[in-house]
C-alpha cells in the first residue's frame, strides 16, 4: 500500500515487534488477547466483550472481504453486534486492502479509521500467539512515531459500565416478556430472543430489576473481571429467592455463580474462538462453540444446589451451570454465536420452555 506508515508493538515483557499501519494511526494500551477464528472479524471486532483489548488473529490472511454496511433491523445493526468497533486494536499478519463480498461497503482499514481504532499487519502473529499461550494474556503497547502511551491494564477497570445501554429500551411485541440485563450485550442475542415471540426489555448493568415484572430474566455476556458488577450480583442473589426462569450466557455465567456463592478466577489465555468443544454433562454429546471470556468459574465452589451444565472438553473448565430444582441455567459459551457455529441455539428453545412452563403453573 502507499504511504505506509510504521509502528511498534510493545508487549510487558519487554519484547517489541515492528508492524504496518493499516487502522487510525494512534499510540494506544491494552490487555493484548489472541482469536483463533478463521471468519467473523465484523462480529468479533463490535463484540463488547472485547472491550480494552489489543486482540491478535491467528488466521494470517484478514480483510479480504471488507466490512459490511449499516443496514437496521429492530433498531439494531444487522451485520454488527454493537454499534461500534470495542477492541482497542486489531493486529494481524497479512491485512488484504483489496476486498470482495456481495455485503462488503468499505474495507476494513477505512472502517477501523472511522471508528478511531489501531491497527497494524505484518507481524509474526504465530509467534505473538505461542507467547500468550505459554505466558498467559499480558499487557501491550502499540506506538506510533515515539508517542508511548502509559501501560493499562483494563482489568481493573468498570469495563461493563463502559458497554451497557445508559437506559431502558424495548424491543418487539411478543408474548413472552424478557428483561435483559446488559453487561455489554451481543446483537444477536436480541435477535435470538426476538425470534422467539418475546418483548425484550434492555436494562442497564446496575438497574434495579428485581422490581419488575417479567416471565424471564436475561444476564449477557460482556467484557472483564465479573466481580466488579456487585450490583448486579447482588439483584441476582435476591431473584434466585425467586422461581422466576433465569438464563444467563458468558459473564452472565460468572455473575450467576458469584451471586449463588461461588468463585471465578481468571483463565490463563481464555477461549476466544469458533470451535471450543463443550460436553454435556451426564452424557457423551458434545458440541462446538464460539466462546469469548478471560475468566471462569471454579466449580469446586458452587453449592450444593447447583451443578455444572456443560465442561470445556479440552480443559475441563466450567462451560455452563444450572440450578437443580429452579428454572435458572446459564452457557459460559455464545449459543447465539454470530460469528461461528449455531449448534446450541436451542438453548434459547429452553428457556422459553421454561417460561411458558413456569405461566402454566401460575
Amino acid at each position: 500500500m502507499s504511504g505506509e506508515t510504521k509502528a511498534k508493538l510493545i508487549l510487558q515483557d519487554g519484547s517489541e515487534y515492528i508492524g504496518t499501519s493499516f487502522g487510525y494511526q494512534e499510540s494506544i494500551s491494552g490487555e493484548m488477547v489472541f482469536n483463533t477464528a478463521m471468519t467473523g472479524y465484523p462480529e468479533s471486532l463490535t463484540d463488547p466483550s472485547y472491550r480494552g483489548q489489543i486482540l491478535v488473529s491467528t488466521f494470517p490472511l484478514i480483510g479480504n472481504y471488507g466490512v459490511p454496511g449499516t443496514l437496521q433491523e429492530d433498531d439494531l445493526f444487522r451485520f454488527y453486534e454493537s454499534e461500534k468497533i470495542q477492541v482497542s486494536a486489531f493486529i494481524v499478519s497479512d491485512y488484504t486492502e483489496e476486498f470482495s463480498h456481495w455485503n462488503a461497503s468499505l474495507s476494513l482499514g477505512d472502517w477501523m479509521k472511522q471508528h478511531k481504532i489501531p491497527g497494524i499487519y505484518g507481524v509474526d502473529t504465530r509467534a505473538l500467539t505461542k507467547k500468550l499461550r505459554e505466558q498467559g494474556s499480558m499487557l501491550a503497547k502499540i506506538v506510533f512515531e515515539g508517542k508511548e502511551p502509559e501501560w493499562k491494564d483494563p482489568n481493573l477497570e468498570n469495563l461493563v459500565a463502559q458497554v451497557s445501554t445508559p437506559e431502558k429500551i424495548v424491543y418487539g411485541n411478543g408474548k413472552h416478556k424478557v428483561v435483559l440485563l446488559d453487561c455489554g450485550v451481543k446483537n444477536n442475542i436480541i435477535r435470538c430472543l426476538l425470534k422467539r415471540d418475546t418483548t425484550v426489555i434492555r436494562v442497564p448493568h446496575d438497574y434495579d430489576f428485581t422490581q419488575e415484572e417479567y416471565d424471564g430474566l436475561f444476564i449477557s455476556n460482556g467484557p472483564g473481571d465479573p466481580k466488579q458488577n456487585t450490583k448486579a450480583i447482588a439483584n441476582l442473589k435476591t431473584v434466585f429467592g425467586q422461581d422466576t426462569p433465569i438464563m444467563g450466557i458468558c459473564l452472565g455465567t460468572q455473575l450467576m455463580a458469584l451471586a449463588a456463592g461461588a468463585d471465578t478466577y481468571k483463565l490463563k489465555y481464555g477461549h476466544r474462538s469458533h470451535n471450543q468443544p463443550v460436553v454435556l454433562k451426564g452424557s457423551k454429546r458434545c458440541f462446538i462453540t464460539s466462546q469469548n471470556h478471560g475468566y471462569a468459574i471454579n466449580m469446586d465452589t458452587l453449592p450444593k444446589e447447583w451443578e455444572p451444565l456443560f465442561v470445556n472438553a479440552n480443559d475441563g473448565t466450567c462451560e455452563g451451570l444450572k440450578h437443580t430444582n429452579k428454572p435458572f441455567f446459564a452457557s459460559q459459551f455464545h449459543p447465539e454465536a454470530s460469528s461461528g457455529p449455531t449448534d446450541t441455539e436451542f438453548l434459547f428453545d429452553d428457556f422459553i420452555k421454561m417460561m411458558e412452563d413456569h405461566k402454566g403453573k401460575s
